[in-house]
């Protein structure tokens, strides 16, 4: 069974940075298809960015060039690296997985963990 470990989480001010990382395990060989996703309270939970097995990544419109996410297949472990944050960038952030063709579209991923929380905050 896979399991998904997010951390970095954390509170941080505008214009601030944060590393998250998601730790696979339980997984025969490499793993592919990750995606990092998010959900502020009272939202719909979105996609913000996945990387392909390639190692092309795809990026909502709202990260705007401020996140780059980036995988160790070798390790299975998927990171992005958050830039210049903003007050709506508040959210639980969910590593996700399974899906082949990498999209942004959480109903394809069948598995999930459990969230880290990103506050951005004066």
């Amino acid at each position: 069974q896979v399991q998904l470990v997010e951390s970095g989480g954390a509170s941080v001010q505008p214009g601030g940075s944060l590393r998250l990382s998601c730790a696979a395990s339980g997984v025969a060989g490499s793993y592919y298809g990750m995606a990092w996703f998010r959900q502020a309270p009272g939202h719909e939970r979105e996609g913000v960015a996945t990387v392909s097995k390639r190692g092309i990544p795809t990026y909502a419109a709202f990260v705007k060039g401020r996140f780059t996410i980036s995988k160790d297949n070798a390790k299975n472990i998927l990171t992005l690296q958050m830039n210049n944050l903003k007050t709506e960038d508040s959210a639980t952030y969910y590593c996700a997985g399974g899906d082949p063709i990498a999209t942004l579209t959480p109903s394809r991923y069948p598995d999930w963990g459990r969230g880290t929380q990103v506050v951005v905050s004066s």
